[in-house]
């Protein structure tokens, strides 16, 4: 097999020496310096399969750097990564315009998500240590508040226990400042993800979430409940989160987030780890639009489109836009559309019961059952063809 070889330019010398570490041991050539202007010799001499960039440079800004790659042939067509500990969407745009692949931000999951696309852009051929290991990992997000999704993702974890009863299911609810589905399952207890995120890291093992986190009556799965309150979730350890997520996949056979409308440096890092990324829409055109940039969005960071499931949720709302009316907004077929239930779904969530439970024969309640199947179906087979 052709070795690769990988040009580190990052003006940390310690993060250059822990990125070479990590690269020879994938079985990776590493070049590295810690000047873009010098990156850009190595660069067009040494000739290199791909390039990994911090954009924060001594000597000239990443927008520079990339601009000057992509305008000489002998580099125009190699692979770049931007890997940055600036997590602003802003930064990260004009990153991708200037010409990087890819934009990682540091963080305590980037060496799996970097490793990963590393893999992609070195013509799909294996990188050492690049897989999806753990339980399946499911996110819920929406671009826009009021699209159900929340109450959606407890749902599909209630169908996907009932369909596969020997499998363990865990829910986080990550959306901030807080959370929304303690009081949608009727969980009123101490444990949650500020509390967790409190606790010492190493007391936060497999065993300590299979042991205590809480499983609400009637739902069929653990629940790791969100911030309480705005307050505390201001006060959140954020950079705890993603090795959280990651404890969860190794305890739990499934692992539903819901992020919400959250595309952050908390979310991000957990949204290119999943098996699935879950986009819930509604049928008003500003919701249709607005997850129309969100896809645009992830694109830019490299998630390709069979990782993606689309629900059109009616069931919160019966007037706007039809089907095919926002595939043709989005760019992307809608996988399943959720019918209307009139006061039926707020009933259910008020209630504090699984809409399999309070209305068995509703026709959403086979929708639930075929997201959840469909869901855990598609994991399957991505990861078979990793």
């Amino acid at each position: 097999m052709e070795t690769k070889s990988v040009l580190i330019i990052d003006g940390d010398a310690a993060s250059r020496a822990f990125l070479e570490m990590t690269f020879r041991k994938s079985g990776l050539v590493v070049l590295q310096t810690g000047l873009g202007r010098e990156g850009l010799i190595f660069a067009w001499r040494d000739r290199p399969d791909l390039i990994v960039v911090d954009p924060n440079l001594p000597d000239l800004p990443g927008e520079t750097l990339i601009t000057k790659i992509r305008q000489d042939a002998r580099t125009r067509q190699t692979p770049c990564i931007a890997l940055s500990s600036d997590p602003n969407p802003a930064r990260m745009a004009a990153c991708l315009s200037a010409g990087f692949n890819e934009y990682v931000v540091k963080s305590g999951q980037a060496v799996p998500i970097l490793l990963e696309a590393i893999n992609r852009l070195l013509s799909g051929k294996p990188v050492a240590g690049v897989s999806r290991q753990g339980g399946m990992l499911f996110v819920f997000l929406s671009a826009k508040g009021g699209t159900g999704t929340s109450s959606l993702c407890a749902n599909v974890a209630t169908n996907i226990a009932k369909n596969e009863p020997e499998s363990k299911v865990a829910v986080a609810d990550l959306v901030l400042p807080i959370g929304s589905i303690a009081q949608i399952v009727g969980y009123q207890g101490e444990m949650d993800l500020f509390s967790v995120t409190e606790l010492p890291p190493e007391q936060v093992t497999e065993a300590f979430l299979l042991e205590n986190l809480p499983e609400p009556p009637l739902w069929n799965f653990r629940l790791l409940a969100g911030s309480p309150d705005p307050e505390k979730g201001s006060l959140l350890q954020a950079k705890r989160v993603p090795e959280l997520v990651s404890k969860l996949q190794q305890a739990f056979d499934y692992v539903l987030v819901d992020l919400g409308r959250s595309l952050s440096r908390i979310s991000l890092p957990i949204i290119q780890q999943a098996d699935v990324i879950t986009l819930v829409v509604s049928t008003d055109l500003s919701t249709v639009t607005l997850t129309q940039k969100v896809l645009e969005y992830l694109k830019s960071q490299g998630i390709k489109p069979e990782r993606l499931y689309t629900i059109l949720n009616r069931a919160v709302g019966l007037e706007g836009l039809t089907k095919p009316d926002a595939e043709k907004i989005l760019g992307v077929e809608i996988q399943l559309t959720l019918p209307y239930m009139g006061s039926n779904f707020t009933l259910a969530n008020n209630q504090c019961q699984p809409i399999a439970h309070k209305f068995p024969s509703d026709t959403v309640t086979l929708s639930l059952k075929q997201i959840a199947t469909d869901m855990a179906a598609q994991a399957r087979r991505l990861r078979s063809s990793a």
